[in-house]
C-alpha cells in the first residue's frame, strides 16, 4: 500500500513539474512575442513618419545618422510623457549593415513640449562617432555625455548644417498626429537587460549588439528593412553600392 501511494505521489510530482515547465515556456514565448511587437511597432513608427517627407525626418539626416533609436507608443510598457519612462529599440551602422535591434529603456530628464499624459512616439538619431560610443557605453545621459537637440523636420536641414558638427543626438516626438523636434535634456538611455534576454535568448552587452557582432533575431526583419530603406543616401537604389552598404545583416 505504501509503495502504491509513493507511486501516485511520484506521478503527481512529475505531472506538476511538467505543467510548471509548460507554463514557463508559454510565458516566455508570450514575452518574446511582446518584444517582437515592440520591434515591429518601431518599424511602423518610422514608416508612418517617413510617408510624408515634407513633414518627416529630412532624408539627408537619416542618410548621415550613425544609429537610429525608436520608442513606440504601446498599450503596455509604452512611452508616457507624464511618467517620463519608455522602452524602445536601437540599431547602429556597421561595416556590414545595420546591427540587430538592441532593447533599451529611457527615463527622466526634461522633455520640452508636453502633451499631458498622452502616449507619444519618440525617435532619436545618433549623428557622430562620439554619440555612438556614448550609446554603446550603456549609460548615455542626453545633454551630458551626449549633446542633444530637437531635430529639424521636413526639408529644413538642407540649408542648415549645424547638426553635422554640433549635435550628437537629434530627437523627435509624435503625438496627436503632430511630428516635431523635441527637447530631451537629462534623459538616461540604458540597455534593457530583461528584454535583451527575451529577444536574443541570453544576456548580451549593448556594445556587442550595436557593433553588429550578434546576428539579428528572427522577427526583426521589418524594423531593419525600414531603417535601411530610409537611411540610404539620396538617389541610391536597392542595387546600388550605397544601398548594399546598409543591408541589415547581423554578423556573428
Amino acid at each position: 500500500m505504501n509503495l502504491y501511494r509513493k507511486a501516485i505521489l511520484f506521478a503527481a510530482l512529475v505531472s506538476m513539474s511538467t505543467a510548471i515547465s509548460s507554463g514557463q515556456s508559454i510565458n516566455t514565448g508570450r514575452h518574446a512575442s511582446e518584444e517582437i511587437r515592440r520591434v515591429n511597432a518601431a518599424a511602423q513608427v518610422l514608416e508612418e513618419v517617413m510617408a510624408t517627407p515634407d513633414k518627416g525626418i529630412p532624408e539627408d539626416l537619416l542618410a548621415a545618422a550613425r544609429c537610429v533609436a525608436i520608442v513606440p507608443s504601446m498599450m503596455k510598457g509604452g512611452f508616457l510623457v507624464g511618467a517620463k519612462f519608455g522602452k524602445g529599440v536601437a540599431t547602429c551602422r556597421t561595416s556590414k549593415g545595420w546591427s540587430g535591434p538592441a532593447p533599451f529603456t529611457i527615463a527622466g530628464g526634461s522633455w520640452g513640449l508636453q502633451f499631458g499624459g498622452e502616449a507619444v512616439d519618440l525617435l532619436m538619431l545618433v549623428m557622430n562617432e562620439k554619440g555612438v560610443k556614448a550609446l554603446q557605453a550603456n549609460n548615455l545621459r542626453l545633454g551630458t555625455e551626449g549633446s542633444v537637440a530637437a531635430g529639424p523636420v521636413g526639408r529644413q536641414a538642407e540649408a542648415d548644417t549645424d547638426w553635422k558638427t554640433h549635435s550628437e543626438v537629434l530627437t523627435y516626438s509624435r503625438a496627436r498626429g503632430v511630428f516635431t523636434g523635441i527637447e530631451l535634456n537629462g534623459a538616461v538611455i540604458k540597455q534593457d537587460d530583461e528584454e535583451t534576454r527575451t529577444l536574443y535568448g541570453k544576456i548580451l552587452t549593448f556594445r556587442r549588439i550595436l557593433a553588429g557582432k550578434i546576428a539579428a533575431p528572427e522577427g526583426s526583419e521589418r524594423f531593419l528593412s525600414a531603417v535601411q530603406k530610409y537611411s540610404q543616401p539620396r538617389g541610391a537604389t536597392s542595387n546600388g553600392a550605397s544601398a548594399d552598404a546598409s543591408r541589415p545583416t547581423g554578423i556573428q
